[in-house]
C-alpha cells in the first residue's frame, strides 16, 4: 500500500511539476525593462491553463517586468453598471477572418547562431518558441538560398552557367548544417503542423539582367520558366529531406531590385513582368506538379506598395490571380501607410487571404543600437502592429530572425537588426526580449482556426482608448488581446448577461481567456 500510494504522489508531484509555470530570472537593463536570461540550468516557460466553467484566466506583461502573470476570475450575471470607465463587449457571433498562425523565420544567421550554444540549450531555445510550455509558434519562413542574413551572398546552382535544366541544382551546406537540422528540431516539439513560407531573395547571377546579388536587376526573360523550375526544385529538396513547404512568395521584397534601394539579396520586378511570370510560368509550373495545393502569395513587399501588386497588377493580369491564394505583407513602412490599404484585397476579393510575412526592430536608420536588450518600446512596436494587422483581417504574423547576436547578425552586408531573442555565445546563454513575450500574447493563444470576432469598447468621454482584438478558439474559448499604454486601471469585460472586471497593469499587454459558454 505504501509503495502505491507513493506512487501516486510521484505522478501527482510530476503532473504538478508539468503545469507549473517556471518564472523568468530577470535581468533588469538600465533605462529599459527587463530580458529573461536561459541557461543550461534554467530557463523560464509558460502554460496555458484551461479556464474552468464560469472563470476566466489573465496573462499579463508589462514595462515594469512582469511576463505573463497569472492570475484568476469569476463572471457573474449583472444587468448593473460597474464603477469601472471601459468596458469591452465580444460578441462571438459577429466573426471575420479565420487565423493561419504566427512565427518567425530561420535563416542562416538564426541557424548558426542557434548551433553555436550547447545541445541542452538548443533544446531549450526550440521549447521556448515551439512547445506548450513555450509560444506555441506554428509557422516559419525560409529562405530559398541565402539572404542578408548569411554569412555570404549564394543561391543555387551558380554554375553551369546558363543552365536552364538546372543540371547543378544542389542544397547549400547552410541548409544541412543549420536550416534542416534546426527546422526537424521544430517539427518534433511543435503542438501544431509547422507550415512553411519559403521566398527567394536572388536566384543565380546567370539568370539576372546585372550581375550582382543586390542593387537594380531584373529576371531574364529567356530564364522565366528557369526560375518557376527553380522553386519546384528546392520544394522537392526540401520535401525528400522531410520537410513539406507549405506556401511560396513570389519574391522577396521585388521593389528593392527595381530602384535599388538595397544592397542585399534582391530581384527586381514590375507589375508586367511578375503578372507574365505567374501567368505562364509559376502558376502552371506549380499547379500542374505534385505540390499542386501549395499555397502561392503575392507582393512580399512594404503595404504601400499592396495597391500595385494587387489592384493594378491583377487588373490587367486577372487570370494570373486564379494562381494565387493570398497576400504577403512586410513591416518596414507600417507607421506611415494606413492598414486601410488592404481593403482593396479583403473587400474586394475575400477569398484571398493577407499574411505578414517579416517584420524586426533596429532596421531603420535612425535607430543607432541595432541590438536594444531590454527594449519594451520595440515590444510595443510589435504589439500595436499586430493588433493593427489582425483588425484589418491579416490571418497571421510571421516576425523576422527567430535568434540573432549581441551585434544583430550574422549578416554579409552589416544590414544588422534586432531579434526577440539573443544568443550569446561567449557566456552560453541566450536572452529573451520583451518582444519575445509581446509575440507570445498572440501565438500562445490564438490557434491555427481561431475566428476573430467582434469587441466593443464604451468608456467615459476622457478615458484613454484601448486597443484591443478579440477571438473564438478551436479549443472552444474566448481569447481577448488588450493593450494599455497608461495608467493601470480596471475594465470591465462583458458577453451577453455575464460580465467581469479585471485589472491591466500600466503599460501593458493582457491576455484573457475564458470558455466559450
Amino acid at each position: 500500500m505504501k509503495v502505491f500510494l507513493g506512487l501516486i504522489i510521484l505522478v501527482l508531484t510530476s503532473f504538478t511539476y508539468v503545469l507549473a509555470d517556471i518564472p523568468c530570472a530577470e535581468r533588469r537593463i538600465e533605462k529599459q525593462s527587463v530580458v529573461c536570461v536561459c541557461n543550461t540550468t534554467y530557463c523560464d516557460d509558460i502554460t496555458r491553463e484551461i479556464p474552468a466553467p464560469r472563470a476566466f484566466v489573465t496573462y499579463t506583461s508589462s514595462k515594469d517586468g512582469l511576463r505573463f502573470k497569472k492570475d484568476r476570475g469569476t463572471w457573474c450575471h449583472s444587468t448593473s453598471e460597474s464603477c469601472s470607465s471601459t468596458t469591452l463587449e465580444v460578441f462571438p457571433t459577429i466573426k471575420y477572418q479565420r487565423i493561419e498562425g504566427f512565427g518567425g523565420a530561420v535563416t542562416d544567421a538564426v541557424g548558426i547562431n542557434w548551433k553555436s550554444l550547447p545541445s541542452l540549450l538548443q533544446d531549450s531555445f526550440i521549447r521556448s518558441y515551439f512547445s506548450a510550455n513555450g509560444l506555441e509558434y506554428n509557422m516559419l519562413r525560409v529562405p530559398i538560398g541565402g539572404c542578408d542574413f548569411s554569412t555570404h551572398a549564394y543561391a543555387y546552382n551558380e554554375l553551369p552557367e546558363n543552365d536552364k535544366q538546372l543540371s547543378n541544382y544542389t542544397l547549400a551546406p547552410e541548409d544541412i548544417l543549420y536550416k534542416i537540422p534546426m527546422i526537424k528540431s521544430i517539427m518534433r516539439v511543435a503542438t501544431a503542423p509547422v507550415h512553411i513560407v519559403a521566398s527567394t531573395w536572388s536566384p543565380p547571377l546567370w539568370m539576372k539582367t546585372h550581375q550582382t546579388y543586390g542593387g537594380f536587376s531584373r529576371l531574364e526573360r529567356q530564364y522565366y520558366q528557369t526560375y518557376a523550375d527553380y522553386h519546384l526544385k528546392f520544394l522537392k529538396k526540401y520535401n525528400q529531406s522531410g520537410i513539406p513547404v507549405w506556401g511560396i512568395t513570389t519574391t522577396n521584397e521585388p521593389i528593392n531590385g527595381v530602384i535599388s534601394l538595397a544592397p542585399f539579396n534582391s530581384l527586381g520586378w514590375d507589375i508586367q513582368e511578375m503578372g507574365e511570370w505567374i501567368l505562364n510560368n509559376l502558376g502552371p509550373t506549380i499547379r500542374n506538379s505534385a505540390f499542386k495545393d501549395l499555397k502561392i502569395l503575392a507582393g512580399d513587399d512594404q503595404r504601400a506598395t499592396m495597391p500595385y501588386w494587387f489592384n493594378v497588377m491583377f487588373a490587367r493580369y486577372p487570370k494570373a490571380l486564379d494562381y494565387v491564394d493570398g497576400m504577403a505583407v512586410h513591416f518596414y513602412t507600417d507607421n506611415i501607410i494606413p492598414a486601410a490599404v488592404f481593403d482593396a484585397v479583403t473587400l474586394t476579393h475575400p477569398e484571398k487571404f493577407i499574411l505578414a510575412t517579416e517584420a524586426c526592430e533596429g532596421s531603420y536608420p535612425w535607430q543607432k543600437d541595432k541590438v536594444l536588450l531590454g527594449s519594451w518600446d520595440r515590444a510595443v512596436t510589435y504589439i500595436k502592429d499586430i493588433l493593427e494587422d489582425l483588425n484589418y483581417n491579416l490571418v497571421g504574423w510571421i516576425d523576422w530572425n527567430l535568434c540573432l547576436n549581441r551585434g544583430g547578425g550574422p549578416n554579409w552586408v552589416g544590414n544588422f537588426v534586432d531579434s526577440p531573442i539573443i544568443v550569446d555565445e561567449d557566456k552560453q546563454e541566450f536572452l529573451k526580449q520583451p518582444m519575445f513575450y509581446a509575440m507570445g500574447h498572440f501565438s500562445k493563444f490564438i490557434p491555427r482556426e481561431s475566428i476573430r470576432i467582434k469587441v466593443v469598447e464604451k468608456k467615459h468621454l476622457l478615458t484613454p482608448s484601448l486597443r484591443h482584438v478579440a477571438f473564438v478558439t478551436p479549443k472552444n474559448t474566448i481569447v481577448v488581446i488588450v493593450y494599455n499604454n497608461g495608467e493601470a486601471r480596471t475594465i470591465r469585460l462583458k458577453n451577453g448577461m455575464k460580465q467581469a472586471t479585471f485589472n491591466l497593469a500600466a503599460d501593458s499587454i493582457t491576455t484573457v481567456e475564458f470558455p466559450y459558454e
